[in-house]
């Protein structure tokens, strides 16, 4: 009878748990899967801002997308964006030109509008971006120009389109075209591509693959590519240059995997880019940048080339805190002063930054106890303080003084009371009010 009992109260459990595991897969299910409209490269738009047969940029044919480890990407990773030796792929000066146009008052209103900025800002931001080609199928919130208006979508775009990114490395405007473009604000694993009005599903697409951009945690020098035709030729283009400054690099050059484990995921992530690696994540969204780094894969002193992926493992119960959901917004309007790099995602974007924001060039010697003054992200000005070594020193010295007084003090009582009581004078009292202070002492000593 005892085991029919158990057989019977384990078949309960067993079906509590199915029916469970059933609920929460019918509720995913019934989540509405978000509609993305493809946009192939070399496709023109159906509702431009600017006339595609005009020549303001050119995508480049047949790059195969890149594959990723987490599908929400910062925009100084090294290696997202490429570039090629003819590096005229985005006439910036022409969609200046015409958004400036008083005939085309009305685009430039609209333009603007969907940007954040007003029309009077526009030729300052436009000296701001920077041209490059997509290797990831990127997905982003497009804009098409109908009625006078910008109206917004939901859009996948193929890797090789060119496009104008923001001192944030964020997407800022598809090349051929001039729409504009913010961050992708919906689940990244929660999408319907749809393939129609001449976008055909392109070989190696991969939902699975697709990636959303977030503004860089500080303002950008330089940005560091790799030629799309020529993987093993990596470029530095210096942010707001059109290609007549780059400077190029071998790709092939390694760097070994700094030690991360201690360290808050945003500080391993600036490190990473310092390195020239890319920062991975095996979880369903991006961890909170103040989460725990546990482990690296692969492990510290592996030796990668540029762009390689180095997956980060957090503390668990660490909170997401960087999701497609809610991304940071990007560079603020033009008029915004430049003078000091922002602390948060997604602040104004002042001037300068430090070197090596790019992740290409500059690569900084990785410290283990970061100081105030070292230039390195955010991250790292913010929360190196509670994880380090000396906290531990300090609050064991206040135990080692305290511990002191009570010898004297408990020392002091027992002449007094074995002056008052004779027959307590005899020995026995003396050792073991003695003893009893020197236990909290050993306990405070180890």
């Amino acid at each position: 009878m005892t085991v029919r009992a158990f057989m019977q109260r384990l078949a309960a459990k067993i079906a509590c748990l199915l029916v469970f595991v059933l609920a929460v897969s019918a509720c995913d299910r019934d989540t509405p899967l978000l509609a993305v409209k493809a946009v192939a490269a070399g496709v023109p738009s159906l509702a431009p801002f600017f006339d595609e047969r005009s020549g303001l940029g050119k995508d480049a044919q047949d790059v195969a997308s890149q594959p990723v480890r987490g599908s929400l990407q910062q925009g100084d990773t090294p290696g997202l964006y490429g570039g090629s030796k003819q590096p005229a792929v985005c006439d910036v000066d022409r969609l200046k030109a015409f958004l400036t146009d008083p005939r085309n008052d009305q685009k430039a209103r609209a333009w603007a509008r969907a940007l954040g900025i007003t029309t009077a800002e526009i030729p300052e931001y436009l000296d701001r971006l920077t041209p490059v080609l997509l290797r990831h199928d990127t997905l982003v919130k497009n804009h098409d120009y109908k009625k006078g208006k910008a109206v917004p979508y939901d859009s996948l775009l193929q890797a090789g389109i060119a496009i104008l990114v923001d001192r944030q490395g964020q997407p800022a405007a598809k090349c051929s075209c001039g729409n504009p473009l913010r961050p992708f604000a919906g689940d990244t694993s929660r999408i319907s591509v749809e393939f129609e009005n001449g976008n055909k599903e392109w070989q190696g697409y991969d939902r699975s693959s697709v990636v959303a951009v977030r503004p860089a945690s500080r303002p950008l020098e330089k940005i560091a590519l790799v030629d799309v035709a020529d993987p093993d030729r990596g470029i530095n283009r210096p942010v707001g240059t059109t290609g007549a400054k780059d400077d190029t690099f071998d790709t092939r050059t390694t760097e070994a995997v700094p030690r991360l484990a201690g360290k808050t995921f945003g500080q391993a992530r600036q490190a990473l880019a310092d390195k020239g690696l890319a920062t991975g994540y095996d979880t369903r969204s991006a961890p909170a940048d103040s989460a725990r780094v546990t482990a690296t894969d692969p492990p510290a002193g592996t030796t990668l080339r540029f762009g390689q992926y180095v997956t980060v493992s957090v503390a668990e119960g660490s909170s997401p805190g960087g999701g497609p959901t809610s991304p940071p917004p990007s560079e603020p309007p033009p008029s915004t002063p430049s003078t000091s790099g922002p602390s948060t995602p997604g602040t104004s974007p002042p001037g300068t930054s430090p070197p090596g924001s790019s992740g290409g060039t500059s690569k900084p010697p990785p410290s283990s106890t970061p100081s105030p003054g070292t230039p390195s992200g955010p991250s790292t000005s913010a929360s190196p303080s509670p994880p380090t070594s000396p906290s531990t020193s300090v609050t064991s010295a206040p135990p080692a003084v305290t511990s002191s007084p009570p010898l004297t003090t408990t020392s002091a009582p027992p002449p007094v009371t074995t002056v008052a009581p004779p027959p307590e004078t005899t020995g026995a009292p003396p050792p073991s009010s003695e003893s009893a202070p020197e236990e909290p002492t050993a306990s405070v000593a180890t």
